[in-house]
């Protein structure tokens, strides 16, 4: 399989992206290939001091322009032509010759988004593509899809987000039988725009999901659904509001207790630390594009070490999985007639 990694994205780069690269080769295959885009020079001097220059299951492709966070993405495309996130995807297109099964980046989403379905394209029936993240919760992991690809969805983007969203669900989080629902306003039927009210019509028609329908912010935490469809300006506040609040309740924790009780707090912390692990963004690595003709994994900005390694063993995983397989096949199943809307 081959992996390729942007090396020069994200608020961390190239140092902690290089570390997990290195970090994640033990766990690969012996013919499992992981290529890594950016500035040779800091490539192989980085390979070299770990002492993996020559491992034959890592290969260099130099790249000269790096896309910064702030930069428009379709411009910043147009413009740097030999940036990493480029020249990576155009490596994952399905003309390429030897085809990166998998594309990782810390970068710039937009432009990540922007080169992933310009250069692979979309799967047969899909219309538009979403990124799909998965949350730690109280009652454990949950899928929310999407979280910035498409901010302006219409009612068979978040219809077709579901599908999606449940093969995911029961093929990478070992879900049975996922119970899929729609973020709103409220639970009621007549709560919502037309645009969640359509969706929902629209999700109903599908035999093969378990759909519960509205689920409010509240229940997200609580176990109510295991994947939930909304759009990508919801989605992605979501997502950086429960990044944020999670730290801020651990930080405010520690404080209480290292002030009221410094002995307590030494005895408690393996506690606390296992709890954390469970909502660290870190574990989880990537979020995956679905509805690409590829796997395109987006890592968050301010991605670590542990962070790539992850992201580099969850795309393999993907990958193997055969899951945009899986996705068409599903697909196939809904009449377009029900998708018009």
């Amino acid at each position: 399989m081959r992996i390729g990694v942007d090396v020069m994205g994200g608020d961390n780069a190239p140092d902690q992206i290089l570390k997990g690269c290195v970090q994640a080769l033990p766990a690969l295959l012996h013919d499992d290939r992981l290529v890594l885009f950016g500035d040779e020079a800091v490539i192989r001097d980085a390979l070299e001091e770990r002492g993996f220059l020559n491992d034959e299951r890592v290969e260099i492709v130099a790249t000269t322009e790096v896309i910064g966070m702030d930069e428009s993405p379709v411009e910043a495309m147009k413009a740097k032509k030999n940036s990493s996130i480029v020249v990576m995807n155009q490596m994952a297109s399905p003309k390429a010759e030897n085809r990166l099964d998998v594309v990782i980046s810390a970068g710039n989403t937009g432009a990540c988004v922007a080169a992933s379905q310009y250069f692979m394209r979309r799967l047969p029936g899909v219309v538009r593509p979403g990124i799909c993240v998965t949350i730690p919760t109280f009652s454990g992991p949950i899928i929310l899809i999407d979280v910035g690809a498409n901010i302006e969805p219409k009612a068979t983007h978040l219809a077709q987000y579901g599908v999606m969203g449940d093969v995911y669900a029961r093929e990478i989080m070992g879900i049975k039988n996922p119970r899929v629902a729609l973020m709103n306003v409220g639970g009621e039927e007549q709560k919502g725009t037309d645009l969640i009210r359509n969706a929902r019509d629209l999700i109903r028609q599908f035999d093969h999901l378990n759909f519960t329908g509205f689920v409010e912010g509240r229940g997200v935490f609580n176990g109510e659904a295991d994947v939930i469809i909304t759009d990508g300006v919801v989605g992605n506040v979501m997502l950086k509001l429960a990044e944020g609040l999670s730290a801020g309740i651990f930080r405010a924790i520690a404080h209480e207790v290292i002030a009221t009780d410094p002995e307590l707090a030494m005895r408690f912390e393996p506690v606390v630390k296992s709890i954390y692990s469970k909502h660290d963004y870190h574990e989880y690595g990537g979020a995956p594009l679905l509805g690409v003709n590829g796997v395109s994994l987006i890592s968050h900005g301010s991605s670590k070490d542990k962070t790539i390694r992850n992201a580099i063993l969850r795309g393999k995983a993907f990958a193997e999985a055969r899951i945009n397989e899986k996705i068409v096949a599903r697909l196939a199943t809904v009449k377009m007639e029900q998708v018009e809307a």
